[in-house]
């Protein structure tokens, strides 16, 4: 189905088991998802740029704790929370990135920042947190970022870990739960711009300044004047295969539809090398697609004369 501009958004991909979820916590993470689309579609509905709408969708699921993102990232080995996010204009091929920042509370705000007030694509750390001064960011404390539910998994993966120790002296144990909760956006406006973001805390129990595939252009986000697309699952998968760069070079190279593309994508990508995940795009014609081979994603997409319309599960 062609649209002439809409909004695709995703909250996390993952183990998101229905048994393990309350009805409340369902019904709270379903109109949060409707709350992003409505916010993103609204500046679409206004004339507004694709850019816009993505920023804001994302920053919706970044300020509530229900999402991998923003407030409520989860925890590295260390206890602390590092996050990364990526945007990027498909009309002109600009983006901007950061990565382990820990004090900024909506990451995806310092890339476009980074992506529209700096030479560089990618700065991390530190670093970003120097030029997010400099732009005027307000610093957060850690508390900001901190939840219960978090705290909760960061101790049950630490857990396991030590009960492992001696059967695998090199292992480091990745919690499930904290591999579901990255956010992403992709959108396509009135004047035909696509955009697409993404912005992540990560895994649980990283270490060592991990970073994932949401900072890595390419990797976890990437949009041209064809199709934007934005992933979520297991980061190195993501970023061995290049995936969301990948979907766009199957429709530029192979002719394939943006369906086709995606369903490849995954199939050779994740599927075959064991990794796990979505992904979400939408292409130049409004169409739009939201594969994943896991046990659910946090998904919905928003589209003129239509509903918010937003799912957990295949059913």
């Amino acid at each position: 189905m062609k649209n002439k501009y809409g909004i695709v958004i995703h909250g996390g991909a993952g183990t998101i088991l229905r048994e393990k979820m309350t009805p409340e916590t369902e019904t709270e993470i379903r109109a949060t998802l409707k709350q992003s689309l409505q916010a993103g579609y609204d500046l679409l509905d206004d004339g507004r740029a694709a850019l816009d709408a993505v920023v804001a969708a994302i920053n919706v699921m970044e300020n509530s704790p229900l999402f991998n993102a923003g407030k409520g990232a989860v925890f590295t080995h260390d206890g602390d929370c590092e996050q990364d996010a990526t945007i990027m204009d498909g009309t002109t091929g600009q983006a901007g990135a950061v990565a382990g920042v820990r004090q900024i509370a909506n990451p995806i705000n310092l890339a476009r920042t980074v992506m529209e007030k700096s030479p560089h694509v990618l700065l991390i750390a530190g670093g970003a947190e120097q030029f997010a001064r400099e732009q005027g960011f307000e610093m957060m404390p850690p508390e900001y970022f901190h939840t219960q539910l978090r705290r909760d998994q960061l101790k049950a993966a630490l857990e396991k870990e030590k009960s492992s120790e001696g059967k695998d002296s090199g292992s480091i144990t990745l919690s499930e739960d904290g591999k579901h909760g990255t956010v992403g956006a992709v959108a396509l406006d009135k004047e035909g711009r696509l955009a697409a973001a993404t912005s992540s805390g990560g895994m649980t129990n990283k270490r060592f300044g991990r970073v994932g595939d949401s900072a890595i252009v390419g990797a976890g986000t990437w949009a041209d004047k064809t199709c934007a697309i934005s992933t979520t699952g297991h980061g190195e998968f993501f970023m061995r295969g290049v995936v969301a760069y990948d979907l766009a070079v199957n429709m530029a190279y192979r002719g394939m539809t943006l369906e086709q593309a995606a369903r490849t994508t995954v199939a050779d990508k994740l599927d075959a090398t064991g990794g796990t995940g979505g992904l979400i795009a939408i292409d130049r014609d409004g169409n739009f697609t939201l594969p994943y081979n896991t046990v659910g994603m946090y998904r919905g997409f928003l589209m003129p004369g239509g509903e918010p319309y937003v799912a957990i599960w295949e059913k």
